[in-house]
């Protein structure tokens, strides 16, 4: 799946203009950008924004759980599934939101209330969707399986008792190999989480003087035109 993301409203309706007939104006937005490359945007296109992910039938987006403890790419403490003995299913190897590698500067972006893309953008995609090795550990694990799972030689169960078979010769998407440990010192990380915080706390400072000014401007506007 491809799809544009935004982190406000704003951004979405950049994205496409409308004539007095609401029908799409080719000239404005991404479909304006498309013409002038040559390049005309045919059908639809899917555009998430995260301003606007909430909860969604049992799931509650964004995420509200804690991450893991000292973990750099700030990965979500989902409780893995237990077998009786303790130990997580053969073959098992991690929630596919939390195998999600991100850059540092994807990392310390935050929406307007304070939840990075692994909690908002990735969360409301995956859930708790499973990771295998192999198919055969997969449906092993079917009853500790209740949002789909994949595995690495292409099994693929969407959700609980529906399957997606047939080949995956035809599947280009490819994803480069990441080696999981971080060359970043843990004391720079630590810096780095309290900046984006900062950032954010004055982001939303700005928003709340703005809103106020402008309940001021209209309550001086209300008092001028009563005089």
């Amino acid at each position: 799946m491809l799809a544009i993301v935004c982190s406000t409203n704003e951004g979405v309706k950049a994205l496409e203009k409308y004539d007095t007939e609401g029908a799409v104006n080719c000239n404005g937005g991404l479909h304006g950008i498309g013409s002038s490359t040559g390049k005309k945007i045919n059908g639809r296109f899917v555009v998430i924004c995260l301003e606007d992910l909430r909860q969604v039938t049992y799931m509650r987006v964004p995420f509200v759980g804690r991450f893991v403890d000292n973990d750099p790419q700030k990965k979500l403490a989902i409780p893995k599934p237990r077998l009786p003995n303790g130990e997580c299913p053969p073959g098992f190897l991690d929630y596919a939101v939390n195998m999600i590698h991100l850059d540092s500067n994807r990392l310390s972006f935050l929406t307007a209330g304070g939840h990075g893309l692994r909690e908002t953008l990735f969360y409301s995609l995956f859930s708790h969707l499973q990771v295998y090795k192999t198919r055969d550990e997969m449906l092993l694990a079917l009853r500790y399986i209740n949002d789909g799972a994949l595995s690495l030689d292409g099994g693929m169960i969407k959700k609980c008792g529906i399957f997606a078979l047939g080949s995956r010769q035809d599947v280009e998407v490819k994803f480069p190999l990441i080696s999981g440990e971080s060359d970043v010192p843990p004391d720079y990380i630590e810096a780095e989480d309290v900046v984006r915080k900062l950032k954010w706390e004055t982001t939303k400072l700005a928003a709340d003087i703005q809103r106020e000014q402008q309940l001021l401007d209209l309550r001086k506007g209300n008092s001028i035109s009563q005089d």
